[in-house]
């Protein structure tokens, strides 16, 4: 954990959220074998050739280092936790029928810090290879936000997803910075992002916004 000091509680971010340009965070039918629903994969085909998704995915040091490459390795700068709704960790619902299942990223996940799911089902944390502790909070989105915040040591927190925890942060005012990345495509149904929300209203503005050939990002912060 970071020692760094900070007299400003750490930002609540999202990074590199996939959407489509139909407004979808992710397909319909969504388990073990469609996590993002079924076409949802499509909403991240931008970042795969990346070198940043390369080297931590595959341990590789090529990959492409243009535009995309930038967005998705400041997806990770300056993050001491993350926050992820329980969707995003496992395709399993309802109670825990046991403790077998540890996320989709094997034995190694991504994150490297603490992380908390949100679920209404009490687990006991996992601590996995590489630093990533799975913490598993049943007291709603603020106390997840305040132990990641603790956890993050000055760092900022990242909201993971999926499209409803994020959606319950935005609608709360928690979320400081989104940061969108519109696919190509059409899914024509599934989780709707923005679906019955003012974001103006919410207090959000356009900060940045740039094209490459495989997305569109477009980054909204919160003011007042």
């Amino acid at each position: 954990m970071s020692t760094t000091l900070s007299s400003k509680p750490a930002k609540l971010v999202v990074r590199c959220f996939g959407v489509s340009a139909d407004g979808y965070g992710a397909g319909p039918s969504q388990d073990i074998n469609n996590p993002m629903g079924v076409g949802g994969m499509a909403l991240h085909e931008w970042v795969f050739p990346t070198r940043t998704f390369q080297k931590m995915h595959a341990g590789k040091d090529d990959g492409t280092t243009g535009l995309d490459n930038g967005f998705a390795a400041r997806g990770f700068e300056n993050i001491g936790a993350w926050i992820l709704g329980r969707n995003m960790f496992g395709p399993v619902r309802g109670a825990w029928p046991d403790e077998s299942w540890k996320g989709w990223w094997g034995d190694e996940p991504p994150y490297h810090c603490d992380v908390f799911v949100l679920t209404h089902h009490a687990r006991a944390p996992i601590a996995m290879k590489g630093g990533t502790v799975f913490h598993f909070v049943t007291d709603g989105i603020e106390v997840a936000l305040q132990r990641a915040r603790e956890a993050a040591g000055g760092k900022d927190v990242r909201l993971g997803g999926g499209v409803a925890t994020v959606r319950q942060y935005l609608r709360a005012g928690l979320v400081a910075e989104l940061h969108l990345v519109m696919a190509p495509t059409l899914l024509g149904s599934g989780e709707s992002l923005f679906a019955d929300m003012d974001l103006v209203r919410i207090g959000y503005q356009r900060a940045e916004h740039v094209a490459t050939p495989a997305a569109t990002h477009i980054v909204l912060r919160r003011h007042g």
